[in-house]
């Protein structure tokens, strides 16, 4: 798929930094129609399984790649209202959770617009209050992309109603739903769905509101659980606001699946079909050194392991790579400034 951009919008388009919750539900309709989704991801550097992994994350290039070839795969016009349809509050993780213990549900709107990239958006989603008595939900493509933009657009406002409704109750509906682009032939779809005015070609997408839904009180509101439930929140939005390569995201996800062979840069060039030297030069193009990629991604399996109090020091050192139980122990150090019984200690 070819999309239009400018120089502005080309590091934002080959960051990864989106999550992967849209291509779960592609896959998973896959799956369900007993269809092989591993074309869509020919020539990502990614494969289907791996982003069923919470810490995997894509480029808005590869997203979108894969979203026009899985369209095309499934071949259904309406599959972002089927999509979106089959989301509700637990879909939205962390996010979905805020919501419903915030006091009301102007604030869930307020937490679903500050943590939206958490979810895998990939529209900018934002809220317009210049027209009195209304609120609009309004999303915008940061790419020209015609072929799917029906999609992202049916599929952001569909998981959103059905988020609202569970929130509200049954009763939600918009005043109405404004699109960029034409009507498709299976309008009738989005009236038996949104039950209010629907209006295409217009300048936004956007789905508009009554003001009054704002104040609606949550009884499940509880001030505690939204703290630590915000906190979390705020820490995964630190780790996706962190812009990463394609080309980083591809070798840390490598290391990630065979930490405990301690592959050497050699073997993860092999399988990307590049020289040792050229995958160095790019890395370095990002500001990445291997060896500092791979000494965290090995302190971060470490500490995992260490919880497990079922597991010797040796055994951790063993599960990430070390043959030797005073290597990893003088390692451990080096990267934490503490021996791994030490840290041990720590999180007990």
């Amino acid at each position: 798929m070819r999309v239009t951009t400018d120089p502005v919008n080309e590091a934002r388009l080959a960051a990864a930094v989106i999550p992967t919750n849209m291509l779960c539900h592609l896959v998973q309709l896959a799956r369900e129609r007993e269809m092989d989704s591993t074309p869509w991801f020919k020539g990502m550097r990614l494969d289907p399984h791996e982003i069923d992994d919470p810490a995997t994350r894509v480029s808005y290039r590869q997203a979108s790649e894969i979203v026009a070839r899985a369209l095309a795969a499934l071949a259904q016009p309406d599959l972002g209202l089927v999509v979106g349809c089959r989301q509700d509050v637990g879909n939205f993780g962390l996010l979905g959770l805020a919501m419903k213990t915030a006091p009301t549900f102007g604030e869930a709107v307020l937490l679903g617009m500050t943590y939206q990239r958490t979810t895998g958006a990939m529209l900018d989603i934002d809220t317009d209050t210049s027209n009195t008595g209304e609120v609009a939900m309004t999303a915008r493509a940061p790419v020209i992309m015609p072929a799917i933009l029906p999609f992202l657009c049916e599929e952001m406002f569909a998981s959103s109603l059905m988020v609202a409704r569970e929130l509200v109750g049954p009763e939600f509906r918009p005043l109405r739903l404004e699109l960029t682009y034409p009507a498709p032939a299976y309008a009738g779809k989005y009236a038996e769905l949104f039950q209010c005015e629907l209006h295409f070609d217009r300048p936004c997408n956007a789905m508009v509101i009554d003001s009054r839904w704002m104040a609606l009180k949550f009884p499940t509101y509880n001030a505690v659980n939204a703290r630590q439930v915000l906190d979390l929140c705020e820490r995964q939005l630190a780790d996706i606001a962190s812009p990463q390569s394609e080309l980083a995201a591809t070798v840390e996800r490598f290391l990630r699946q065979h930490v405990r062979e301690n592959p050497p840069l050699s073997a993860i060039a092999g399988v990307m079909h590049l020289s040792e030297r050229t995958l160095r030069r790019q890395l370095a193009a990002d500001g990445i050194s291997f060896s500092r990629l791979h000494d965290r991604i090995r302190t971060e399996r470490a500490l995992e392991l260490l919880h497990d109090h079922n597991l010797t020091i040796s055994q951790v050192g063993s599960r990430i790579g070390f043959a030797d139980a005073r290597e990893f122990r003088r390692a451990f150090k080096r990267w934490t400034g503490h021996t791994p019984s030490e840290a041990r200690e720590q999180m007990a």
